[in-house]
Formats: structure tokens, C-alpha cells, sequence
């Protein structure tokens, strides 16, 4: 699979573009924006590009009210059809967040709904008893997400329902040629629509990519489902607070965990996305922000960078989504991101990074050093999270050894002398 051995940039276009958090009903081709970012994407070596909701809604993307149009706020089909193809022009493909459990009130089939109650012909799109009632007074109670009714949630055991959602994936297929789906809370989705789903994606197009959002428990289930990959929350965790708690046997216990329960499987990895304070605002000390990067290119998985994120954001969750999905003018570049650019560099080209094997050499509180192996390659990733220098002694194998990072010959024979706030990729000489 192509997006096993490819870095991926996450974007939130409503707030990328700026756009009116509520939709105001103006159409304007904002979307047109992410075109101008290609050439600071490709400088960062990415292969790929996630966009969360793109398609007609109330406010944030996910109150779904037609999934046939894009979002007026960012432009037309013509618009969209614009930029995927100017991706793909620059050898980046384009995944789009499929939001498949819920839909808006302000959704055609719902309004028919609400107006024609029994006579309606969605009636069973929904989950819905005309005995109840809500908190709109609509008359009738129906399922929503998690409570919040303002997300109806659809009834994927429904047939008409389901040649929907399958049918507007088909258009998006032919209209913006994208490769693959996010699916918005995949934990909650019907397994055999998700098998529906792969099956009709790779028939249209091979290697069809399905990642679902996955946060608690087992991954195991889903990705036996017809997923590609799902959202790597488990150890998400376990990175940021293994840095602030300086216990790197928080960050390698969860490694060693998914090595056991997936390997094989590349799960898609990330230090911070549009629903999560930003990583730059949950580290405790600023030094670490360059080796949690070295650890999410080095660990096994598929590495995905939030915008913004790799020139050091800032956004707390506690201030609401928008303080996590802000406009920019334009990309900067700092240290960070010269870092970030690097690791990218080094995954695409290592199958070791892509598909090697986990096993922890060396581990204390402050410092960390792991092995990932393949045939015919290695690559030693080495973190000292210590304000002062250590000297990790293990068994590298290899009197000397090649940083990655820096391009020199370091010593490794009997271990390895590690600087202050750094990190390291080494390979055999």
C-alpha cells in the first residue's frame, strides 16, 4: 500500500482558509488557497495530504448538509476538482475526511423528514421514534452522535441510505480523482459498510486508502474490517506525556504494545491534529519538541504532520476548536521545521523506518535508544530528553555508525554519547 511508505501533512480547511466558522451562504473559492502551499509541502517531503471536511455544512465541517457539493465557504466542485488535481500534478495525493456516522440538521433527507414525518421516503435513513421528542420540539426523537442532537446520526443498515454515502464516494472518485478516505469516527460505523466501502474504492481505483478514526481499545477489530489504517491515539498519549513525565518507559512500553498487537499493520501516527491540543502548547519544556518529531518519523507506522505544527503552532484545546485550526498568510520555516524536512527525507528513503522490525537497546527515564530492522538495513534512533549530556552503554554492533541527521560518523562502539536536548538516527556505515 502506497501510504505505508509515505509522510502525510493534515490540513482543516475551513480554518486554513479562514473561512466564517458558521456558513454564511457566500460562495467563495477559498479552497484555491492550499495551491500556493505545494511548494512548501513538497520542500517538506510530504506524499500526501489529509483534508478534513471539505463538503456543504452549518458551521464546522462535520454537520454535514450535502455531500455532493463542497462547502460554499471554500468553493465549487470545479474549485476542488482544481486543487486535487494540482496535487496530484505535483506528486501529492489527496485523501478527504468521510463523514459517513452522522449528518447535519440543515441535510436535505432530515428537513424531508421533519416536514413529511411518516410520508417521508427517508424515514428510515434515521434512527428516529415518532412517539418522542428533543430538544428542538421537533415532534419526534432521533439517535444522534454522542448526544449532541445537532449531528443525526444515519442509519447505515439501511440500503437507500448506504447507496448514498457509496454513491457520493464514487463522484468524488471521478470528479477529484482522490486516493483514499478518512473515516470520521470509524468506531462507530456499521463493519460490512465499511467492507462495502473498500470494495467499491478499489474497484474504481487500486489501493484505495481507508483510515478510520480510532481513539480507545482494541484497533484490531476495525483494521479487520476493510481498514487500511486507523488513528494511532494510543500512543499519542503516550508520547507528549512520556516527555513531560520524563519516563520514556511510558513512550517504549506503548511501542513494544503495538509491536506485539499489530505488527504488520502501519497505523497512522501523529503528535497533534485538529482535535488535540497542539503539541507546542503540551509540552512541558520547548527542548523536546524536535524529539518527539524523531520519534514519531523513527517509531513503526505512517508519520502525519498537522499544518502549522512543524514551525512550532501554538493552539490549547481548552479555548476551542477554532484556537486549533487558525488561518496563516503563508508557511514559515524555522529549525523545526528544517528538522521536521529532514526526518521526512530519511523515512522516504529508508525501508528500515517504513517496515522494520521494534526492539528497545537502551532505556532509563530521560533517555531512550530503539532498533528498527529490516533485511538488509538498520536505523538506531537515540533520544536524550536531559538537559545535560549521557552516555547510553549498549550494544550497537558497530564501532562507528552514520548519523542521519547530521551526516557525521559518530562513535558507537559499547554505546553512545549523546549531547543535551538531542536526538539521533544512525545506520552501519
Amino acid at each position: 500500500m502506497w501510504a505505508d511508505e509515505t509522510v502525510f501533512y493534515q490540513i482543516y480547511p475551513l480554518g486554513f482558509t479562514g473561512a466564517p466558522f458558521v456558513n454564511d451562504g457566500i460562495p467563495v473559492s477559498r479552497i484555491l488557497k492550499l495551491k500556493d502551499w505545494i511548494p512548501h509541502i513538497q520542500k517538506l517531503g510530504v506524499g500526501a495530504v489529509l483534508l478534513n471536511p471539505v463538503f456543504a455544512s452549518v458551521s464546522h465541517g462535520y454537520d454535514t448538509t450535502d455531500l455532493r457539493q463542497p462547502d460554499c465557504r471554500l468553493g465549487s466542485n470545479e474549485d476542488m476538482a482544481a486543487v486535487c488535481r494540482a496535487f496530484h500534478e505535483a506528486g501529492i495525493r489527496v485523501v478527504l475526511d468521510g463523514v459517513f456516522n452522522h449528518v447535519g440538521r440543515g441535510f436535505g433527507p432530515f428537513q424531508d423528514l421533519l416536514a413529511r414525518r411518516w410520508e417521508s421516503p427517508y424515514k428510515d435513513w434515521f434512527h428516529v421514534s415518532f412517539d418522542g421528542n428533543n430538544s428542538y420540539n421537533d415532534g419526534l426523537w432521533y439517535e444522534s452522535w454522542e448526544g449532541h442532537e445537532e449531528l443525526v446520526k444515519l442509519n447505515l443498515q439501511n440500503e437507500d441510505t448506504v447507496r448514498y454515502l457509496l454513491e457520493s464516494v464514487a463522484l468524488w472518485i471521478r470528479e477529484f480523482d482522490i486516493d483514499g478516505l478518512r473515516l470520521d469516527v470509524a468506531y462507530c460505523l456499521d463493519r460490512n459498510f465499511i467492507g462495502r466501502l473498500k470494495e467499491m474504492g478499489e474497484h474504481m481505483k487500486p489501493e484505495f486508502f481507508l483510515v478510520g478514526e480510532m481513539i480507545h481499545g482494541d484497533y484490531s477489530g476495525l483494521l479487520n474490517s476493510g481498514l487500511d489504517s486507523v488513528t494511532n491515539y494510543a500512543v499519542y498519549k503516550g508520547l507528549y506525556s512520556g516527555f513531560n513525565s520524563m519516563n520514556m518507559f511510558e513512550i517504549m512500553h506503548s511501542l513494544k504494545r503495538q509491536e506485539e498487537l499489530y505488527r504488520g499493520r502501519h497505523l497512522l501516527n501523529f503528535v497533534d491534529n485538529h482535535d488535540v491540543t497542539r503539541i507546542a502548547s503540551i509540552l512541558n519544556d520547548p527542548g523536546h519538541l524536535p524529539l518527539v518529531y524523531t520519534i514519531l518519523f523513527a517509531m513503526p507506522g505512517i508519520p502525519c504532520i498537522f499544518y502549522g505544527s512543524e514551525w512550532g503552532t501554538r493552539g490549547d484545546k481548552s479555548q476551542g476548536d477554532p484556537a486549533l485550526r487558525p488561518a496563516f498568510e503563508a508557511p514559515a520555516w524555522e529549525p523545526l521545521t528544517d528538522h521536521i524536512a529532514a526526518l521526512s527525507k530519511i523515512f522516504s528513503a529508508s525501508p528500515a523506518l517504513k517496515y522494520g522490525a521494534f526492539r528497545t537497546l537502551f532505556l532509563t527515564n530521560r533517555q531512550c535508544v530503539f532498533e528498527r530492522r529490516v533485511d538488509g538495513q538498520r536505523i538506531l534512533a537515540a533520544v536524550n530528553a536531559d538537559a545535560a549530556p549521557f552516555y547510553a552503554g549498549f550494544d550497537s554492533g558497530a564501532g562507528q555508525m552514520k548519523n542521519l541527521l547530521t551526516g557525521k560518523t559518530v562513535e558507537t562502539g559499547g554505546g553512545l554519547q549523546m549531547e543535551a536536548y538531542t536526538s539521533y538516527l544512525l545506520c552501519d556505515l
